[in-house]
Order: C-alpha cells, then sequence, then structure tokens
C-alpha cells in the first residue's frame, strides 16, 4: 500500500524545475530583455558593469538558452554525422579500435569548439537511420570501396568529410594520410635495422588506407628484389590478428621483419613471437600501426606507426566548419605525414 507521504516523495521527484527564462533573468538584474540577450550573446553598445550583471545573474540562476529556438531563427541545426565505413558487421565495434576510439573522440572534442554537435551512427549505417536527422553534413572514417553511404549522402546533396577516395567529388571534403609514404619510412627504417624479409599483415578490406598500403609494400618488394610476403586478417579484432601474425612468422623461409598493419595489442604480437621462440628484434623486426599506449611498455617497447587521429580530427573539422560557413577559398583536402615512432623492437641487433 502506498503512503500518502511516499506518494508525495514521488511526485516531487517526477517535477521538473521550472525552465529559467530570459525575461526571469531581466527581472532579477533590473535590466531589460533585450539588454540580458545582448549581454549574453557578446553583442550591444554595453558597459562592463552591465554586460557583467547580466552575464552572472544569468548564471547564479542556472539559465541556459533555448537551443532550439536559436537553431530555428538561424534555419542550422548545427548537427555533423559520424560513422565508420568498415565495421559493417558489427555496427559498434569501432569503438573497441584505440585508432578510431580516438578519431572519435577528437572528431567530438574540436566539432564541440566550433560549435557544432556530433551525431553517431552505427557502422554500415543505413538511409532510413539518417535521413530525417537534420545533418549539415556526414563525416564518414574510412569508407570502404565505391561506399554506398557515401553514394546515398552526395546524391542527398549533404556535405561529405572523409579521406581521399572522395577527392574531386562535388560536395565532398577530405584528410588523409600519405600512405605510400608511410610504407616506404616503415619498410626502410625496417631494412636499416637488418631486415631483409618483411612480411606484411594486413586486413581483408578494401579502405582506401589499406589498399594504398598493399600497393606501397609491392612496390617496396619489387624495388628491391624482396619477394612478397602477405597474410590477410579475415576479420577485426585481437585474436584474428594474433593468429594471422603466428602464421606469418611460421612461413618458409621464416620473415625477419614484421609490419603488422591490422590493429592489435602490440604486447599480444609480441607473446606471439615468443611462443614460436622468437626474440625481438635479433629474430624478427616489429613496427605495428597503433594508437595503443601499451607498446611502449611492452617488452620489448614496440615501435608503431601513429596514423595521427588527433590531427586528422582537427585538420578535418576546421576544413568542414570552413567549407559549411563559406569562410574564403576553401580547400577540398589536406594531406598529412604518419608519424613513425622508433623503438626497441625494430633495432637493429648489437
Amino acid at each position: 500500500m502506498t503512503t500518502p507521504e511516499r506518494h508525495a516523495g514521488q511526485s516531487r521527484v517526477r517535477a521538473a524545475a521550472p525552465r529559467v527564462r530570459l525575461v526571469d533573468v531581466a527581472r532579477e538584474a533590473g535590466l531589460s530583455k533585450t539588454t540580458v540577450s545582448a549581454a549574453l550573446n557578446g553583442t550591444g553598445r554595453l558597459s562592463p558593469a552591465v554586460r557583467q550583471k547580466a552575464v552572472e545573474t544569468a548564471r547564479r540562476m542556472g539559465y541556459r538558452p533555448n537551443a532550439t529556438a536559436r537553431q530555428l531563427r538561424a534555419g542550422r541545426a548545427r548537427l555533423i554525422g559520424y560513422v565508420v565505413g568498415e565495421f559493417a558487421g558489427e555496427p559498434w565495434a569501432y569503438l573497441d579500435s584505440p585508432y578510431f576510439a580516438r578519431l572519435t573522440g577528437a572528431t567530438s572534442a574540436a566539432a564541440l569548439r566550433h560549435g557544432y554537435a556530433l551525431v553517431m551512427l552505427p557502422a554500415g549505417t543505413l538511409q532510413r537511420e539518417w535521413a530525417d536527422l537534420p545533418l549539415e553534413a556526414v563525416i564518414v572514417a574510412d569508407p570502404v570501396q565505391d561506399d554506398p553511404l557515401v553514394e546515398d549522402l552526395l546524391a542527398a546533396r549533404i556535405p561529405v568529410f572523409s579521406d581521399a577516395s572522395v577527392a574531386g567529388r562535388t560536395g565532398a571534403h577530405w584528410v588523409d594520410i600519405d600512405t605510400d609514404a608511410a610504407v616506404r619510412e616503415s619498410l626502410d627504417h625496417l631494412r636499416a635495422g637488418g631486415a631483409r624479409r618483411p612480411a606484411l599483415v594486413l586486413p581483408d578490406s578494401t579502405t582506401r588506407f589499406h589498399r594504398e598500403t598493399l600497393a606501397a609494400y609491392r612496390a617496396w618488394c619489387a624495388r628491391h628484389g624482396t619477394p612478397e610476403r602477405v597474410t590477410l586478417v579475415p576479420t577485426p579484432g585481437n585474436g584474428p590478428v594474433v593468429r594471422a601474425v603466428e602464421q606469418a612468422l611460421t612461413a618458409d623461409p621464416r620473415p625477419d621483419g614484421l609490419f603488422v598493419v591490422a590493429e592489435a595489442s602490440p604486447p599480444l604480437v609480441m607473446d606471439a613471437a615468443r611462443r614460436l621462440g622468437l626474440a625481438v628484434p635479433a629474430d624478427v623486426r616489429v613496427i605495428c600501426v597503433s594508437e595503443d599506449e601499451s607498446a611502449a611498455h611492452a617488452d620489448p617497447p614496440v615501435s608503431t606507426l601513429s596514423l595521427r587521429p588527433a590531427d586528422v580530427a582537427e585538420e578535418g573539422m576546421s576544413l568542414l566548419v570552413s567549407a559549411l560557413e563559406a569562410d574564403g577559398d576553401t580547400p577540398q583536402g589536406v594531406l598529412l605525414t604518419a608519424r613513425l615512432r622508433a623503438r626497441k623492437s625494430s633495432m637493429h641487433r648489437n
């Protein structure tokens, strides 16, 4: 049985506090509504004392501008969609990836600094999941080859921000990594450390980065007269990547260098080599494409190639906002350089 006291308590919990209106702030501050509005928007010719009084009163009362009303007046929702082209079979699995976790977080933070909010969509998203959202643009990170989502968005005249696979498309902008230079630098580093038979562990993926990585690896092998040693990883995740690493390291002849592009925990890659009786870097030199901070604390510390997700997010959001707000002559794309962090796993044995 419910007592009157309990019923009254439940009513109090359910009751929402009334929203503080602009007119309430004006009345409390003893100012006009127009003056308070100008003070909060940073406009108007107001004395510093009046502006400060209005701002402090609004803060004390918990006043919050009505975002919906502002959007209606401006005719803009200031919402940007965000989706990862890969992982369509596991729509939210990209959040488990250190690279995509950093890219997503940095993109969201950069959007907020520019006054936009990020709307996260599942990988492999369908048109019905975004068609009714008031999106000003959509970021498609790492789209697959001929990604239907990119085609649908551009057909709907929604601006797309992505990698260089959209270069030249009307309504599209991009930021990308110089993949060819990154692969050459990594393989040259392994060769300088003594590796003459480097193997590549690569996702079985059609994204631009992975296609260009394979092409750059093959060109490097041809240039140095080295047979190609490529192991494809069928699905993302530590387990499949570690199994692919073991497969690569048990090939005959055994590689003496390993370039692991498929994302996995670097310490687990070291463990795989040890289980096979191999010493790193004495028997095999290793570089992982990774943003995982555990690489620096592995035994031995693992050399990593960073694709600079935070910089991609910052450059990309600045470019996208500039395009949306027509701020001068906006370039369509920006190419960044990857960052190789050389550690003991790829160094020449003394």
